[in-house]
């Protein structure tokens, strides 16, 4: 009889301390052992992998991919250096537009055009990123590294008591948000907007009250949840959740700037700028009028040229002495010395043969020269020129939130209903079993675009569309589960002591019979995302939003060519994200297979 290998690192013991109990391992829990048998399988890993980048873009994508400058800095008319004058609203000016009466440059006082006078206050450089940040913008990227403190930092928790904080102050923040924003706007509370300055002028604790007492009321309402079981730690948890919302609402309230005349200030000589990575917004477009549909890695430089063509002083056709002008004017063209030089020699040659040239001409050569030093478009734009890299980049945000926003509410609802399906039986469960057939037979995705011509088209409409319908799963696998544990010997017991029935159905049923609905919930966000490229390619989604289903619809344009980089990146991403979710909820599904488990023992 052949022996058995004994594996190296195995220690070897006595039967004595076999049932003493040394050297065995402790037995896992059930959601440990299913994560381990989930990260084990290397299709669960690259779809976890993908969903991360995903994550990690619909965070950081407005500081990745932004039209508005990382950092800019005045220049005089030489080119040197100046410094940004802030008033107290925290609007630049450039040194150059203030003048005397207006601007006093002994006291740095201005006066502005509705009688209210501030010192202005000098700054090296300012960032029009950051100042155009929203508020959802600035609550992702902080949440991202408070929930990382709270996950990875060992000490606050349990993994579930601390995944729940995170998930408890994600949707306080956003309800706070909410809420206040929509209590701002009852009196349309906004430092842009110039009817109501007289009225913050007066009243000034007007916006702090509103932004205080809306943060309060939502944090007094979510200290009644127990996601510590301390009371002290709870309500020091959803205080600071409370006041990080209340800071970034009040900073970032105002609506970002969507114009975008950067460029033009750098080519006039006025600023330097330095941009991120992608130096293009989700919205931006060319005002110019050819902007079109440009090849992955061209440049944008159309509205460059036009501009720099506007600051030369020709007519039709120019004359010898306003192409001297022009060859002087060229010397301000943000170009290497080298492209001014040939610039200015094609105008010499001009005046030497005593030839003339219109605005036209002098607009191909200086577009020519432009051509390798305006901002890149590194995956080509759409029809409208905007950059599809950027609008890829921040559809992300939309493609998680609407997965995990619609999913959540199904959950949520399908939960409850079958909850008091599977508990009560009887006609509980049969008027309630009538109603999710009723749920059943409604067709989702005609329903959101009836939606879409009815209601206002956000995504938060889309969301709860789509959460509202499509719980029936949730509910019929937590119907089934709850008939099978009703009769067990722990819900006896539980009805014996005199438990409420919340407690019953929530804190003891659910968790024994919750396995099948989180399966169920990664194909229902893959379900989600694919309704809303769906409707976005249908053309009825949210316009101000980007979205892979509207970059697939802008593939072909009006004149009907096909442009292949606006169909293959959005389509591939789609792909992707959709098999990465169905990728982990078949992984999840085979980890908690009780036949499965079976065999692997």
């Amino acid at each position: 009889m052949p022996k058995v290998a004994r594996s190296q690192s195995a220690e070897s013991i006595t039967g004595v301390q076999a049932m003493q109990g040394l050297g065995v391992k402790p037995p896992k829990g059930f959601w440990a052992d299913a994560w381990d048998q989930v990260i084990r399988r290397p299709s669960a890993i690259i779809g976890l992998t993908w969903v991360a980048i995903i994550a990690f873009f619909a965070v950081f994508a407005p500081l990745l991919a932004n039209g508005h400058p990382l950092i800019t800095v005045p220049l005089a008319e030489d080119g040197t250096k100046l410094v940004w004058l802030v008033d107290d609203r925290g609007t630049p000016y450039h040194p150059l537009d203030l003048s005397a009466p207006r601007f006093d440059a002994e006291t740095n006082t201005l006066t502005r055009q509705d009688g209210t006078t501030t010192t202005l206050q000098e700054r090296p450089w300012i960032s029009p990123l950051v100042r155009n940040l929203s508020v959802v913008d600035v609550l992702c990227v902080v949440g991202f590294f408070a929930a990382a403190f709270i996950l990875i930092v060992p000490g606050l928790g349990s993994r579930g008591q601390r995944l729940g904080i995170v998930i408890a102050g994600s949707v306080q923040a956003a309800v706070t948000v909410i809420v206040v924003s929509i209590a701002l706007s009852q009196f349309g509370a906004s430092r842009s907007d110039p009817a109501l300055r007289p009225l913050l002028t007066e009243f000034p604790w007007l916006v702090p009250a509103t932004i205080t007492i809306g943060a309060t009321l939502v944090a007094a309402a979510f200290a009644f949840i127990p996601t510590v079981r301390n009371p002290i730690g709870r309500i020091a948890i959803v205080s600071i959740t409370a006041g990080i919302a209340a800071l970034a609402i009040a900073e970032f309230r105002d609506a970002p700037i969507t114009r975008f005349d950067y460029q033009n200030q750098v080519l006039r000589g006025r600023i330097a700028a330095t941009y991120t990575l992608v130096p293009w917004s989700q919205s931006q477009a060319p005002t110019d009028r050819d902007a079109k549909n440009l090849p992955p890695g061209s440049m944008s430089d159309q509205p460059l040229a036009r501009s720099a063509v506007a600051r030369l002083p020709l007519v039709q056709p120019a004359t010898p002495a306003q192409l001297e002008r022009a060859m002087n004017e060229v010397t301000r063209l943000p170009l290497p010395e080298t492209e001014k030089d040939e610039i200015r020699s094609i105008f010499r040659g001009f005046l030497v043969e005593d030839q003339p040239v219109t605005r036209e001409q002098a607009r191909r050569i200086i577009s020519d020269a432009l051509a390798n030093s305006g901002l890149p478009h590194h995956l080509g734009t759409d029809g409208q020129g905007r950059d599809v890299l950027s609008q890829l980049m921040h559809a992300c945000r939309l493609a998680i939130s609407i997965g995990l926003v619609s999913t959540g509410i199904a959950v949520v609802i399908g939960v409850t209903v079958g909850a008091l399906m599977g508990y009560f039986g009887g006609i509980v469960d049969l008027v309630l079993y009538r109603i999710v057939e009723i749920f059943m037979a409604i067709p989702v995705l005609f329903l959101l675009i009836l939606a879409a011509g009815v209601l206002p088209r956000n995504t938060y409409v889309m969301m709860a569309i789509i959460g509202c319908v499509t719980w029936t799963g949730a509910a019929r696998y937590i119907r089934a589960e709850f008939y099978r544990l009703r009769n067990q010997d722990f819900v006896q017991s539980a009805r014996a002591v005199g438990l409420p029935l919340r407690s019953i159905l929530f804190r003891h049923m659910l968790p024994n019979g919750v396995t099948p609905v989180l399966v169920d919930s990664s194909f229902a966000i893959a379900a989600a995302i694919l309704f809303e490229a769906v409707i976005s390619y249908l053309g009825l989604g949210d316009l101000s939003q980007a979205s892979w289903g509207r970059l697939l619809r802008d593939a072909t344009g009006e004149a009907g060519a096909f442009q292949w980089w606006v169909a293959v990146y959005p389509g591939l991403a789609i792909f992707l994200t959709v098999l990465a979710y169905n990728l982990i909820g078949e992984a999840l599904r085979d980890a908690i297979d009780p036949k499965l488990k079976k065999a692997r023992v």
